[in-house]
């Protein structure tokens, strides 16, 4: 009996709610083991009582079992919301850790800062909107969780202070896309200068306290890097998939490939890589590969999923995104249009699979 075979049996205990384990969440801090007595150490966000209960009871159940384990003793540090501790009071929406009406959270990922994530988030937004509501779909929702650069608000054109109802954040919508993002929330001239556990918190926040309504599809912009908004939000949210952005070139895809390491340690499936700025398209039709080429492709293969678009680089995405149109919207017919729509597809015919 060893730490490691002890964390694969945590693997069995699914979150309350949830069908994801405890251990994908990233819920255990630590295990120990002492003259057959294990003691493991949990840490999570909730305001229902009976979660940690139910957790606990299911660890000794289940640890209790292996041989050599004569006693289990569990400990879970519990960190209540304050806003989900109103709410209950009031008897309003139920477990801040849930997001009832949303069918599928998606991460749009990299470790490389400056690929295009938020461009590819809410350009492939608005083409799943746009193909989901050909079959009477509901809504798509983008939450920008990068907090210290946030852009999604410019580039998918939404403006504004989020209302509170009920004691809930109501998100801004344009396009038929809702959206969160800490842009709503301060000034374009104030920084955000904050440590890791405040942006922990935001994240939580975000993800609990917003009335997302029913979505079929939410895109998750991550902040480059695997640090804190990362593990909190693979923590705190969800995740059934994550899409990998990288550039053609080696200093942008050999980071985005360390950085999709990150998502198979807490058990989120890689949907697959999109590759952006991969060529540039000359009037005679001729391709200009500025920032070199096979680096999709050779992420990809080493992640062992698929190349699932590759996007061209286009004036009209850059002018899209500063004037709050996104290409998808404003030339539908642009090959670099056509590329998110292609991946809209593809996403959408793997979520039903």
């Amino acid at each position: 009996m060893t730490p490691e075979t002890i964390q694969e049996n945590l693997k069995a205990i699914k979150y309350p709610g949830f069908s994801r384990d405890i251990v994908s969440f990233g819920l255990v801090r630590e295990i120990q083991i002492n003259d057959g007595i294990v003691n493991v150490y949990l840490e999570l966000t909730t305001a229902d009582p009976t979660i940690p209960e139910k957790i606990a009871a299911d660890i000794k159940t289940t640890l209790g079992r292996l041989e050599g384990c004569k006693e289990v003793k569990v400990k879970i540090e519990v960190n209540a919301p304050k806003q989900a501790s109103k709410a209950q009071k009031n008897d309003e929406s139920p477990s801040p850790n849930t997001l009832a009406g949303v069918k599928t959270c998606i991460a749009i990922a990299s470790g490389k800062g400056g690929v295009g994530k938020s461009t590819v988030a809410v350009n492939l937004g608005c083409a799943l909107q746009k193909q989901l509501s050909k079959n009477g779909g509901k809504h798509v929702g983008i939450l920008d969780c990068d907090i210290y650069g946030p852009s999604v608000p410019l580039m998918l054109g939404a403006s504004g202070r989020p209302e509170l109802r009920n004691n809930k954040i109501i998100p801004v919508e344009n396009f038929g896309v809702s959206t969160m993002s800490m842009g709503f929330l301060v000034d374009d001239e104030t920084p955000v200068v904050w440590r890791g556990p405040m942006i922990m918190k935001t994240i939580q926040q975000f993800a609990q306290d917003v009335d997302w309504g029913e979505l079929d599809i939410l895109l998750i912009d991550l902040p480059p890097g695997t640090g804190d908004a990362q593990l909190s939000l693979a923590q705190t949210i969800p995740l059934d998939g994550a899409l990998i952005i990288t550039t053609p070139q080696a200093a942008a895809h050999n980071v985005a490939r360390r950085g999709a390491r990150m998502f198979e340690k807490v058990n989120v499936p890689l949907m697959g890589v999109v590759e952006n700025m991969s060529y540039l398209e000359s009037s005679d039709g001729s391709r200009q590969e500025i920032f070199g080429s096979g680096g999709g492709e050779a992420t990809a293969q080493q992640l062992g999923i698929p190349l699932l678009t590759q996007v061209p680089l286009d004036p009209e995405l850059r002018i899209g995104g500063d004037q709050g149109i996104p290409i998808t919207i404003g030339s539908p017919d642009s090959n670099a249009a056509k590329a998110f729509h292609t991946l809209a597809l593809q996403v959408i015919d793997m979520i039903a699979k």
